[in-house]
């Protein structure tokens, strides 16, 4: 049931008004159409999930990695000479006679190749088993962008419009439909974003009828709230760091923006110190949900490695089960140490490498695949790619919008034009530090500021489109045929790339035609 909005006496906004507007429109149709949108995407992405029936671009170390996790609760080291016999084995389903003796030393935590390895246990160790897990989870992002963006908005077709585009998108489409880590650090960082703006509508609405039932609510530091929302934020940046450490630099940017909701808020109700209350009474929820909680989330993805014999640096582990995390900790803490040096040193040159500047322009995507031997094309010559780059017209666009979103932060403070810029922020500036360590890194290192790229996109189609009571009609009716043709010119650019995002067998002429820069090539 919808919410009533009371008006204050002298006509201006009551406070439930200012902290927490409803969001309009049918709650039914605000699933179906999500819905309807989210299916979209998964056809796309499931659709030849299998193809290529071979290993792709770093799938040789997830995919194994991540059937060692499920067979022996770590990853286990494999054969390394002749260099491509422990994929043979792999792709012939016979990995047990891949392994070797002792844990291998792995650059990322395990709970994305723990997801990676579930796919494989329900559909065996086959392309479309290593991929499925990233096919469900790039698909059920398209889901959480069209909420969030909808609550954001206040528009259910605009929520539509941002889950379009994301589906659409080449480079999400790319790492949905390969065993790589970049999907589920993705997911679980968009999932801890639309937690956290639930969280600012859910507290905000608590705080709104505090001070209406009882006006001294807002005496000194304000009421206590409550912020279950905030809790399983944690929860999901806790497990996106289980997936890679770039995940941090959100987490961080995120503590600092919830801070800024919770005081803001206590501000527009009018609290006498709303600085001191955000950070007393809402302090304790930010503490434990958004420090705490996250790092037992992490250490628990470990927890295969913790319990078991034989992983990477693993001491051996006493007879009592429940006592194993906790002695094998300090071995962790080692081991954390050894990865992160490895990092560190992480310098050596890469055809495909690229530095966090070339981003936004998609200079030099990633070749995750390409094969000019296969005939059948009715060419003299066939090209077969899956190119691991985005659709230009949401990303080439989407700079604009992002500069949209400043000049909207900084003229009307609105909160939404905010936490864009953070979270976009939080994915691309905290690279340059390691750009100019001249560290190794591709451009699908941008895929977890992708969402927020794509949430400027509709701001700016809403801004264009207008709000529904003002403008004249004319204005709105020429907004949305600005904003329809977009989304058409998105998904002509996105049919015009799908063959060489999916190993679609094409004349290498058709091939190079879509390669619009040398870079590309």
């Amino acid at each position: 049931m919808a919410v009533t909005q009371v008006r204050a006496v002298d006509g201006r906004p009551s406070v439930r008004e200012r902290l927490a507007p409803e969001v309009p429109g049918s709650r039914l149709w605000g699933w179906l159409l999500p819905l309807v949108v989210t299916a979209f995407a998964g056809f796309l992405r499931f659709d030849r999930l299998g193809v290529p029936h071979e290993i792709v671009f770093d799938e040789k170390y997830y995919a194994k990695d991540a059937w060692s996790l499920w067979r022996f609760g770590y990853e286990h080291s494999v054969i390394g000479e002749p260099e491509d016999l422990a994929d043979k084995l792999f792709m012939e389903g016979k990995p047990e006679q891949m392994i070797t003796d002792g844990g291998a030393f792995i650059a990322h935590p395990p709970f994305g190749k723990w997801m990676i390895g579930l796919g494989e246990a329900l559909f065996q160790v086959t392309p479309f088993g290593w991929r499925f897990m990233a096919a469900l989870i790039g698909t059920l992002s398209v889901l959480i962008l069209c909420r969030v963006a909808r609550r954001m908005t206040g528009n259910t077709l605009l929520g539509c419009a941002a889950g379009f585009l994301l589906a659409l998108d080449g480079l999400h489409l790319v790492t949905s439909r390969s065993a790589l880590l970049d999907i589920f650090l993705m997911f679980w960082i968009l999932a801890g974003f639309a937690c956290l703006v639930a969280d600012r509508d859910q507290a905000r609405g608590r705080l709104s009828r505090r001070v209406d039932s009882d006006p001294k609510a807002t005496l000194s530091y304000g009421p206590m709230l409550g912020h279950p929302w905030r809790y399983a934020a944690g929860v999901c940046f806790g497990l996106a760091a289980g997936v890679k450490w770039s995940a941090a630099p959100f987490l961080l940017a995120f503590v600092v923006l919830v801070f800024i909701w919770d005081m803001s808020a206590r501000r527009a109700a009018q609290v006498q110190l709303p600085y001191a209350g955000a950070a007393l009474r809402d302090g304790v929820s930010t503490v434990l949900g958004l420090m705490v909680l996250p790092l037992i989330a992490y250490w628990t993805t470990w927890m295969g490695w913790l319990l078991t014999k034989g992983g990477w640096g693993r001491g051996v582990p006493s007879a009592n089960v429940l006592l194993r995390p906790f002695e094998g900790t300090p071995d962790l803490i080692r081991y954390h140490k050894q990865i992160l040096d490895f990092h560190n040193g992480l310098s050596d040159a890469h055809p495909y490498q690229s530095w966090p500047w070339d981003w936004p322009i998609l200079r030099r995507p990633v070749a995750f695949f390409y094969d000019d031997k296969t005939p059948g094309c009715g060419a003299a010559k066939c090209s077969r790619e899956i190119l691991g780059i985005g659709t230009p017209a949401i990303w080439w666009i989407g700079i604009a919008a992002l500069a949209i979103m400043v000049v909207l932060w900084m003229t009307t403070r609105d909160w939404r034009a905010g936490a864009i810029l953070v979270g976009y922020g939080a994915g691309w500036l905290s690279w340059f530090p390691s750009a100019f360590g001249d560290r190794t890194m591709f451009m699908f290192y941008a895929l977890p500021g992708l969402p927020f790229l794509i949430l400027a996109i509709v701001m700016t189609l809403g801004l264009i489109i207008g709000p529904p009571h003002g403008p004249p009609r004319s204005r709105r009716v020429a907004g949305s045929i600005v904003a329809g043709s977009y989304l058409l010119l998105v998904l002509l650019n996105f049919w015009f790339l799908y063959p060489v995002l999916t190993a679609q067998n094409i004349p290498y002429d058709s091939w190079h035609l879509r390669m619009w820069l040398d870079s590309w090539v």
